[in-house]
C-alpha cells in the first residue's frame, strides 16, 4: 500500500462503501486545490536562499497554533531534527527565554489568531528578525509585519490551517531543520497504486461504518514518543474537519505500553464504542537486556532488545482485539525520514476528506470554535 518503510495492516472483515471510490475519484479529477499542496508539482512562495540570509546565526522560534504549528512539530519529533528551534504553541503566563536575538517564524492563516497574537506581542524583540506567514489581507499580523518591515510569506487562502503541513507553513520550518520539502510530497506516487487506493477506500469504509454504528472513539495506541506530534497533528485533522452535525469522530492518544496498566482494562472489558489504530517503530538500534543481571524466572527475556519486547507486547495486544472482536487497524513504521512522513500526511489527509464528503459535513470549516473566538473578544473589550 505504502512504499517499503511502512506495514499498514487494515481493519478486519472490511465491507466496501461505493461511495467512497467515487468520492475519491471525483476528489482527484477535480484538480482539488486543498491537495495541491500535497504535489510534487506545488511551488513554495517563499525564497529559501533570502531566508538563510536573514537566519545567518540565529536560533529560530515558531510561533503560531493549531494547524499552524502542529505539523512542524510532528516533522520536527518524527525525524528527530537535532538543531535548536523553540516551538511556542499555548498561552502561558510567564515566559523565560534567554535575552539574545532570534530568527521569529510567525504563522497564522487569518492573521488574527488571538494566542499568536499575544505571544507575539510579548516575546518579539527590536533586534530580532521576523517572518510572517499569513494570508494577503490586512489583518493584524500583517499589518504588524508591515509595521516591523518583516518579511512575509502569503499562505494561500484555498489551503486552510489543518492541511497545510505540506505547504509553506509546513516546508519553510522543514527546510530550516534541513530537509528537504519535496521529498514529503508523495501524493503522486501513492495514487498510482490500486493497492493504496483499494486499502484507503476501505479503510475509510470501516470508519465510516464504525461511526455510524456509534464507535465514535478513535483510540490511537502509540508505542514511541517521536509519533507524539503527528499523532497530536492528527488529532486536530478529524477532530476539526469532523466534529459538525452532531457527528464525528474523536481520537484519544494512548501511550503504549503504559497504558497497557491503566486503560487497557476499560478498552477490553468497558463499553464498546471504540476502535483501535496501532502506531508502532520497528527501531534497530535498542538497547538490550543485561543477560548477566537476569533470574531463572526470566530467562525467556534473554538477548532480547527492548523494541522486541514492545513489539510482543503489540501482538499479543492484536491477537487479543481479535478474540474479542475488537476493530483495529496498525501502522508499522521501518524508516523515519521525509518519505514516510509524507506519505503518512497524504494518506491521513485524503482520509479526513473522504470521511467528511461520505458523513455529509464539511471537513474545511470549524464554525462552532469561531463562537468562542466571537465570546471571547466580548469579555475583553
Amino acid at each position: 500500500m505504502f512504499g517499503k518503510n511502512i506495514e499498514f495492516k487494515n481493519f478486519n472483515k472490511t465491507k466496501i462503501i461505493p461511495t467512497v471510490k467515487k468520492n475519491l475519484i471525483e476528489l482527484l479529477k477535480e484538480n482539488s486545490q486543498v491537495l495541491a499542496s500535497l504535489k510534487s508539482s506545488y511551488k513554495n512562495n517563499y525564497n529559501f536562499k533570502k531566508i538563510l540570509k536573514l537566519k545567518k546565526n540565529l536560533e529560530i522560534r515558531i510561533i503560531g497554533i493549531g494547524g499552524s504549528i502542529l505539523g512542524a512539530k510532528a516533522i520536527f519529533d518524527f525525524l528527530s531534527i537535532k538543531k535548536k528551534i523553540f516551538f511556542i504553541d499555548n498561552l502561558k503566563s510567564k515566559y523565560n527565554y534567554r535575552k539574545k536575538n532570534y530568527l521569529n517564524l510567525i504563522i497564522s492563516k487569518s492573521g488574527n489568531t488571538l494566542e499568536t497574537i499575544s505571544n507575539t506581542n510579548i516575546i518579539l524583540s527590536k533586534k530580532d528578525k521576523n517572518i510572517f506567514i499569513t494570508e494577503n489581507k490586512k489583518s493584524y499580523l500583517y499589518k504588524l509585519a508591515e509595521n516591523l518591515k518583516s518579511e512575509i510569506i502569503h499562505h494561500n487562502n484555498f489551503i486552510g490551517g489543518r492541511y497545510s503541513v505540506l505547504s509553506e507553513v509546513g516546508m519553510l520550518p522543514a527546510e530550516l531543520m534541513g530537509l528537504n520539502p519535496n521529498k514529503f510530497r508523495q501524493l503522486n506516487n501513492l495514487i498510482k497504486s490500486k493497492r493504496f487506493i483499494n486499502n484507503l477506500v476501505s479503510n475509510v469504509s470501516s470508519m465510516i461504518i464504525y461511526s455510524k454504528n456509534r464507535k465514535y472513539n478513535s483510540i490511537i495506541l502509540n508505542y514511541n514518543p517521536n509519533f507524539e506530534n503527528l499523532l497530536e497533528w492528527y488529532k486536530q485533522l478529524v477532530s476539526e474537519s469532523l466534529g459538525k452535525k452532531g457527528k464525528g469522530i474523536l481520537p484519544i492518544i494512548s501511550n503504549m505500553p503504559k497504558d497497557n496498566h491503566s486503560t487497557m482494562q476499560l478498552y477490553l472489558d468497558g463499553f464498546k464504542n471504540n476502535f483501535f489504530t496501532f502506531f508502532f517503530l520497528k527501531d534497530r538500534e535498542s538497547n538490550k537486556i543485561n543477560n548477566k543481571e537476569l533470574l531463572d524466572s526470566h530467562k525467556f527475556l534473554k538477548n532480547k532488545t527492548i523494541n522486541k519486547i514492545m513489539y510482543s507486547q503489540k501482538l499479543a495486544t492484536e491477537r487479543v482485539f481479535l478474540k474479542k472482536k475488537i476493530p483495529f487497524r496498525s501502522f508499522d513504521i521501518n524508516k523515519l525520514d521525509e518519505k514516510t512522513l509524507g506519505e503518512l500526511f497524504c494518506f491521513f489527509i485524503l482520509e479526513t476528506i473522504l470521511i467528511g464528503k461520505s458523513l455529509k459535513v464539511n471537513p474545511f470549516d470549524q464554525p462552532a470554535v469561531e463562537l468562542i473566538k466571537e465570546e471571547t473578544k466580548k469579555l475583553l473589550i
